[in-house]
């Protein structure tokens, strides 16, 4: 396979890696240590990420280039990023007397987000997966821990500002992932995608991510102007799936709550040599 080249490069900004503002099913805490040094070795003008979740790669990098993009279908995710961006100091202000309750957990689990306003949704949203056993998305159920309460007013708020900062000058979109790549390809543009994986599909809602999608998106990625980095399980039917591209074998340890680590074998794929990084 041809590297593709880019072109105009200009310097990359200096930022502070900070941590997710919650935790989300499927998070990159410790893979993100393998895969931002490879970020950050390829040369781009625009950083985009096509399944955002709570940002485990995103947040973590140490160097931005001049445009960035992110994405998620999950409107309250969307609408959690815009929130920050837009009104920290409200959203601060709603959540500083919240306390670390199950009888709340479950109030605001039963309450429809469409009938609350857009920072109403975002204080549920933040609280539900802060308290959220695993960070779960869907079943959600309320978690304990008993080092330390899940949800801490005196904590989030530095992290809301902390987000906020980060998040300016950010494009933030919510549509269908073969819209967003269509949207921000360039040629200078580098993809970091975290879909669903094999068999996992679910985990983030019913029909948003189905098995016949990871065929359309090797055949969007076939195509694609600029360059791409998917990290996802290693299962035989990826490998088939994705064998055009170029594959690198990792190993990360997966973990629910305060349960000890499984080890795991995953897959980097991209469209560029890894070895000539």
């Amino acid at each position: 396979m041809r590297t593709k080249s880019t072109q105009n490069i200009v310097n990359f900004e200096s930022v502070k890696p900070i941590n997710p503002i919650a935790p989300y099913l499927g998070g990159k805490r410790l893979l993100a240590k393998t895969i931002v040094p490879i970020i950050e070795k390829i040369p781009h003008n625009i950083y985009a990420e096509p399944f955002m979740g709570m940002g485990g790669v995103f947040f973590r990098r140490t160097q931005k280039p001049k445009s960035e993009a992110i994405n998620d279908i999950n409107s309250e995710i969307v609408n959690m990023f815009r929130m920050v961006e837009r009104f920290p100091d409200y959203l601060a202000d709603m959540l500083k007397f919240k306390i670390c309750s199950r009888a709340e957990f479950k109030r605001m689990l039963a309450t429809p987000p469409l009938l609350l306003t857009e920072l109403e949704r975002a204080v549920r949203f933040l609280y539900l997966q802060k308290t959220a056993f695993g960070g779960k998305v869907r079943s959600q159920a309320f978690g304990v821990n008993v080092r330390e309460a899940r949800f801490n007013s005196e904590r989030i708020i530095p992290q809301i500002h902390a987000l906020h900062k980060r998040l300016t000058g950010v494009y933030v979109e919510c549509l269908p992932y073969q819209d967003f790549i269509i949207r921000y390809d360039r040629p200078d543009t580098l993809f970091y995608l975290d879909p669903p994986y094999w068999n996992c599909e679910n985990d983030y809602g019913k029909g948003i991510f189905g098995k016949a999608d990871f065929d359309e998106l090797a055949k969007l990625l076939k195509g694609l102007k600029g360059r791409f980095i998917m990290s996802i399980n290693d299962v035989p039917e990826i490998r088939r799936i994705f064998k055009s591209f170029y594959i690198k074998e990792v190993q990360t340890t997966y973990t629910t709550g305060t349960q000890p680590g499984k080890k795991a074998a995953e897959l980097l794929v991209s469209n560029v040599n890894f070895n000539t990084l």
